[in-house]
């Protein structure tokens, strides 16, 4: 059987177009993608995040189904789950 430990997100490696790699926790990652998806038009959003009311809900989704959100042409925002050792 598994350890539930694999399955824990609670760190996250993050790529952005011109910034170096960023280490955000779980709630830091949240609030990026909130800020992220408030500067884009709802009808511009993928259509599976249009069914959420919240940037909030939004962005909750992106972290449990994707690792990575189109920000606009030729630039990048990805997210990874990363376990950092103590």
């Amino acid at each position: 059987m598994p350890d539930p430990l694999m399955y824990q997100q609670d760190n996250f490696v993050v790529l952005e177009t011109n910034q170096p790699e960023q280490f955000l926790t779980t709630a830091e990652l949240l609030e990026k993608l909130k800020m992220e998806l408030q500067k884009i038009d709802f009808q511009d959003l993928p259509f599976e995040l249009q069914q959420f009311d919240s940037p909030a809900d939004q962005a909750q989704h992106l972290i449990d189904t994707s690792c990575e959100l189109d920000v606009g042409i030729g630039k990048y925002l990805q997210w990874y789950a990363v376990r950092l050792e103590k």
